[in-house]
């Protein structure tokens, strides 16, 4: 993918997330009578400001669009004048200034919402979730899956696609069901109740429950026909070009597509002579597929992707939206578990039951963010509701330095009566500093690692 491309959506994606935060603690400081001077997007030199009057708020648009921030008047920061005393936030009361720190991680999920909100108005189209070959030995095959069932909801929520019905196993998974009820129908339009039986070992491993798991798309039978060939892959170098039926590979006979796949997967960095049929003409062409490995195996790629008959497609595919008020009922419910199974996860890692390489930096998040663009408005929608609420969860931690640890310090003082000192939020604030900056620094270390893998 283009890294311009990539890093665009990921400002775009960056900058959106970081206003909406700001502009919640903005918006509800002026509301309860804060006077704010600043508000900014992005740390750093100023590109672009805008501020009426010498009274007003000044509006920043800075450099680096990694935060932001909004500046009011405040005694504890600098001196302040005696007719914005009244004004002054720290002479707010203890709700209005539990309003303002709140406002910003509650924008970010209400942000959520919106964004689900327009997806289901607007409709996806995806893959019907039709059972795949069940492999023995695997959770499925225990569970009672059988190839053609098609998958209708997870533990009672709807599941339109394939990839919106594995989102929902996934996350039942890790917010510790420990029985993920999936109801399918059969070929005779029968409906039965799956029941998937997840261990905490499992459910805390995403990467070894996948492959446990067990469940795979179906997949038709397809000729080793080529519908797409990626620019700087093995597969544009040897000469394969669309439309191109393979007919052999080191002389053995190619049936279909699948058994194509699996020749290639076998043969990382290994020559194959090829035979090729081009418009009713039969061509020689050599090609070594690139070597790809994951955290358990090695395999080859070459870069093409079959041609599927439009037809096919079609009866494979699946358009579903939702009316105004229905979306709206479904995009909180939706915020609601996935802010719950991002609340949970949390837990999980900081306890040692969950990976932290779990984690994503700015890296792969920047990657996601260009993958998901790439793939229409409808997902990058879906991309930054996920990352809005990560956003909004992560920030109502009590972790001194962020939102959630000023609203402990105020519950504190509400609670006895008077402020936590200086002295104390000091030490607590420099305890999350270190934290967060530990974390920041694992997780671009974890990307760096994704990126040689």
């Amino acid at each position: 993918m283009d890294t311009f491309y990539t890093i665009f959506h990921f400002i775009i994606a960056i900058g959106v997330l970081i206003s909406i935060h700001e502009f919640g603690h903005f918006w509800v400081a002026r509301k309860v009578g804060v006077k704010v001077l600043k508000f900014s997007v992005g740390f750093g030199k100023t590109i672009w400001s805008y501020q009426k009057t010498k009274e007003s708020t000044e509006y920043i648009l800075a450099a680096i669009p990694l935060g932001g921030y909004v500046k009011m008047v405040d005694e504890r920061e600098a001196e302040v004048k005696t007719e914005d005393l009244p004004f002054a936030f720290n002479r707010q009361s203890v709700l209005a200034r539990s309003a303002i720190v709140a406002a910003g991680p509650v924008f970010n999920l209400l942000l959520a919402i919106i964004l689900y909100w327009a997806v289901f108005i607007i409709g996806e189209t995806g893959m019907r979730p039709i059972v795949g070959t069940i492999e023995s030995g695997t959770l499925a095959a225990d569970a009672g899956f059988i190839e053609g069932e098609e998958i209708l909801s997870v533990n009672g929520d709807n599941a339109p696609t394939w990839s919106e019905a594995m989102s929902l196993m996934f996350s039942s998974a890790i917010q510790g069901g420990q029985e993920i009820r999936v109801t399918v129908k059969n070929l005779d339009e029968v409906e039965k109740d799956r029941y998937l039986i997840i261990s905490d070992e499992d459910a805390n491993r995403p990467k070894e429950l996948y492959k446990k798991l067990g469940l795979k798309p179906w997949t038709p039978k397809l000729k080793a026909v080529i519908g797409k060939v990626i620019e700087q892959s093995p597969a544009e170098s040897s000469g394969l070009q669309t439309s191109d039926l393979i007919i052999s590979a080191d002389n053995q006979p190619i049936s279909d597509w699948m058994q194509w796949v699996e020749y290639v997967r076998s043969r990382p960095e290994v020559v194959i002579e090829l035979k090729v049929e081009r418009e009713g003409v039969v061509i020689p062409l050599t090609i070594m597929p690139e070597k790809i490995e994951d955290d358990t195996k090695v395999f080859g790629r070459i870069g093409a992707s079959v041609e599927v008959p439009e037809e096919l497609l079609n009866s494979l595919r699946v358009e579903y939206s939702l009316s105004p008020v229905n979306a709206l009922i479904a995009a909180v419910e939706r915020t609601w578990f996935f802010s719950a199974t991002t609340l949970k996860m949390m837990g999980k890692m900081i306890i040692g039951e969950a990976s932290p390489k779990n984690l994503s930096g700015p890296i792969s998040i920047a990657k996601y963010a260009g993958q998901s663009a790439e793939m229409g408005l409808v997902h990058f929608f879906k991309f930054l509701a996920i990352v809005s609420i990560s956003l909004g969860v992560l920030n109502l931690l009590p972790v001194p330095i962020l939102d959630g640890g000023h609203l402990m310090f105020f519950a504190v003082e509400a609670i006895k009566g008077s402020p936590v000192s200086e002295k104390v939020q000091m030490i607590f604030q420099q305890f999350g500093i270190l934290i967060l900056l530990s974390l920041m620094v694992f997780a671009i270390f974890l990307d760096i690692e994704r990126l040689f893998q």
